[in-house]
């Protein structure tokens, strides 16, 4: 049976691919190949990987073609995907950012082995700045990462490479990671689906823990149901022979009638509170339209979330001490990657002691907003993209600032742990995109899944597509 064209499957999803791939229409050698061509096509402007599979994976999609005509059956059993170059890949250093020559792993990091159980082929690992400090993508050990709906402007960080190459059409979906919204602001960036997942419902081995608990790896998309999808098979939530599980199922069902509370007011990070663009705040009023023609009852309420900055500090800071410690040679991280861990390693002792300790305290006061209302919509951030260039020359103080100003709203769901989702909320007057967030309880990755999709029928986000074309 002929295959489609190439541009036709561009964009066709996760989930479509993998049913393209189960039926025969098409083989993983040449999604494979089609999305290693992509890769080569698009570094030269787009530059979203640092690492790219070539060798292995054509051999792994040849594997994968082999299985499929024997009749196996997998979740992405052949589907090209890539992954956050903070991701350990068997054959591939993680440099997580970094300039210098890291070792090559010897063995992949529990999140890769269940893609790869699951028969996902990975093409390559993406960009990422220093230790995932910033939200753009730019660095001196890999250049500048930039965003397809404008190349003067940054994808956002730090899963900036897996939201780009995604948002091309280069793969159908990836993996990033979420310290202080790094998957979200990407995502939102991007016009994409980005989840952070509740904290420990995706494995860290073999670390026990990502940057002391405030980070955790999730799924980029263009549709909830993919995202759903790749979420299911980073959580091991699937049996080998189909497509699906439990948060697939969420992505299909209706959420029923909700109260969600919109927020405006970000968290004290330490300097004063910026307001939200004058185009985000349209689209978050474009998600508030959609959400009560739903049906749904939107009220104005904010979390309680006190100083809850002094408990995200010492956790981020004492885990870029502990990065720092891990590159061959420090004298080539950024003068500011430095300063965070030396400041780290002050906050390493009784200050990350006492973060640790005093989260229950935080968890009960913002809870509370959850009494009253099943979801909080605020927005993901406070400014549309930055241009590119945006952080350079900056001190650490300012760089701070900066960053503060532009995403002041993700990083408080990081020290909850609770869940957390992005999705599109349309284009700015120069065509840049902007999201909202879903922030849900603890163990609310399902209700936020079911109220997203239920957008995505109306908004139809994903019949939007950058004005990038590859080479």
């Amino acid at each position: 049976m002929p295959t489609a064209p190439t541009e036709d499957l561009r964009f066709a999803g996760l989930e479509a691919l993998a049913e393209r791939l189960a039926d025969g229409t098409v083989s993983s050698t040449r999604l494979v190949g089609d999305a290693l061509a992509r890769v080569t096509a698009t570094q030269p402007t787009l530059n979203a990987f640092r690492r790219v599979r070539a060798d292995a994976a054509l051999a792994e999609a040849a594997e994968a073609d082999r299985r499929l005509a024997a009749g196996e059956r997998g979740p992405l059993l052949g589907v090209p995907i890539a992954v956050k170059d903070d991701m350990h890949v068997a054959g591939e250093p993680t440099a997580f950012g970094c300039a210098g020559d890291f070792p090559v792993q010897l063995v992949d990091c529990e999140l890769v082995r269940l893609l790869k159980a699951a028969g996902a082929v990975i093409v390559g690992k993406t960009n990422t700045p220093e230790f995932g400090q910033w939200p753009v993508t730019e660095g001196e050990a890999f250049g500048v990462t930039r965003n397809p709906w404008h190349t003067g402007y940054t994808p956002g960080g730090s899963s900036g490479g897996s939201a780009v190459a995604v948002a091309a059409g280069v793969v159908p979906a990836a993996v990033g990671s979420d310290g202080a919204g790094s998957i979200r602001i990407p995502a939102a960036w991007n016009h994409l689906v980005g989840i952070k997942p509740q904290r420990g419902r995706l494995s860290a081995l073999p670390d026990i823990e990502l940057f002391n608990g405030i980070t955790t790896s999730g799924p980029l998309a263009r549709t909830v149901a993919d995202a759903a999808l790749l979420l299911d098979v980073l959580a091991g939530h699937h049996d080998g022979s189909r497509p699906g599980g439990v948060f697939r199922a969420a992505a299909g069902r209706e959420p029923g009638r909700l109260r969600i509370a919109l927020s405006l007011r970000p968290a004290w990070g330490g300097v004063r509170r910026g307001r939200p663009d004058a185009e985000v705040v349209a689209g978050v009023r474009r998600i508030v339209t959609a959400l009560t023609a739903l049906g749904h009852e939107v009220v104005r309420d904010e979390p309680d979330y006190g100083p809850i900055g002094l408990n995200f500090l010492p956790r981020s800071l004492a885990g870029v001490t502990d990065w720092c410690g891990q590159v061959p040679d420090q004298a080539l991280l950024d003068p500011r990657t430095r300063g965070n861990g030396n400041v780290g390693r002050w906050l390493r002792g009784p200050a990350l002691r006492l973060s640790r300790s005093t989260l229950g305290i935080f968890q009960r006061r913002v809870g509370r907003i959850f009494d009253r209302v099943d979801v909080v919509l605020a927005p993901t951030t406070a400014k549309p993209p930055l241009p590119i260039g945006a952080i350079d020359g900056l001190r650490g103080w300012q760089t701070d600032r900066l960053m503060i100003d532009a995403c002041p709203y993700a990083w408080p769901w990081n020290v909850l742990g609770w869940p957390a989702l992005n999705i599109p909320a349309g284009l700015t007057g120069v065509g840049l995109p902007v999201g909202v967030q879903l922030l849900g309880p603890a163990d609310g990755e399902e209700l936020l899944i079911s109220l997203a999709a239920q957008l995505e029928g109306v908004r139809r986000w994903q019949e939007h597509t950058p004005p990038y074309r590859i080479p």
